[in-house]
């Protein structure tokens, strides 16, 4: 979720390219390290040339990590509870794709309320991609049926 909250309004390539670098300065992204960072960690991560460095970014990053350790479950738990039901056709094109779906808007409602930033619709789609609650890659992908496979393993995507 780090990831997909630093993406908004730049590049996946850009991105991609800092993710071990964004790995390194958010503590392997282990949750309660993150939720642990105080104003030193903000400004040690505005300093790093590494990542992107947008101060409310980073403070959302913070934030979001003090709001999953606070959940009564695991943050997975509570990401996988708004997959979608039923299977979806696999898009035939890049242009079939939806920045956003109802499902998505309601995990970024649920997030929201429970003190997450940098969450809204189309981030919490980005999320629900990249976790594996949809699988929007091409019919034909030689990765589709491995994603599937995965997806389907997820005991709350009832495998």
């Amino acid at each position: 979720m780090v990831l997909e909250g630093f993406q908004s309004g730049l590049s996946w390539l850009t991105i991609l390219r800092k993710r071990d670098n964004f790995r390194a300065a958010f503590a392997n992204f282990e949750i309660e390290a993150v939720a642990g960072f105080g104003e030193r960690d903000v400004k040690r991560l505005l300093a790093d040339a590494g990542i992107v460095r947008h101060r409310g970014k980073i403070e959302a990053a913070i934030a979001n990590a003090r709001a999953a350790v606070a959940l009564d479950g695991s943050l997975a738990e509570l990401i996988w509870s708004f997959a979608p039901g039923g299977r979806r056709r696999a898009p035939r094109s890049l242009e079939e794709l939806p920045a956003l779906t109802p499902e998505s808007t309601a995990l970024s409602k649920e997030l929201k309320k429970r003190g997450f930033r940098f969450v809204g619709p189309t981030t919490a789609y980005a999320t629900m991609q990249a976790c594996g609650l949809v699988n929007d890659h091409i019919a034909g992908c030689c990765v589709r049926a491995e994603v599937e496979k995965a997806r389907r393993g997820y005991p709350a995507a009832g495998g």
